[in-house]
C-alpha cells in the first residue's frame, strides 16, 4: 500500500539533494547548439548571396563570360534565401502557437 501522508519528515538516502556538479556555463544546452546552428546557415546564406552578387558584376564589367554559372550561383542563392525564410517563418509560426496555448 502507497503512504499518501503528506506530512514527509523525512528524504530517502539515495536522492541527492545537492547542486548539480555542472556549473551553468558547463551545462550542455540544446537551445545553445540550435542557435549556432542557425547562426551558421544565416552565415552560409549570405555568403551565397554575396557570391551571386560578385559573380552578376563579374558578368556585367565583363570579367565573365560564363552565363550559365552566373545563373546558377543566382538560382542557388535564391532557393537557400527562400528555404531560410520558411524555416523563419516555421519558427515564428511555433511560437505563435506556444504563446497562445492555455495552461
Amino acid at each position: 500500500m502507497i503512504n499518501l501522508n503528506p506530512n514527509v519528515t523525512s528524504v530517502p538516502q539515495n536522492i541527492n539533494l545537492q547542486k548539480s556538479p555542472f556549473t551553468e556555463s558547463q551545462k550542455p544546452n540544446g537551445f545553445d547548439k540550435t542557435i549556432d546552428a542557425i547562426k551558421q546557415q544565416i552565415s552560409k546564406v549570405d555568403q551565397l548571396q554575396t557570391e551571386a552578387d560578385s559573380s552578376v558584376v563579374n558578368l556585367l564589367t565583363g570579367k565573365n563570360q560564363d552565363i550559365t554559372s552566373v545563373v546558377s550561383s543566382v538560382a542557388k542563392a535564391d532557393m537557400s534565401f527562400k528555404l531560410l525564410l520558411g524555416v523563419r517563418n516555421k519558427l515564428i509560426d511555433a511560437y505563435k502557437q506556444t504563446m497562445n496555448m492555455g495552461i
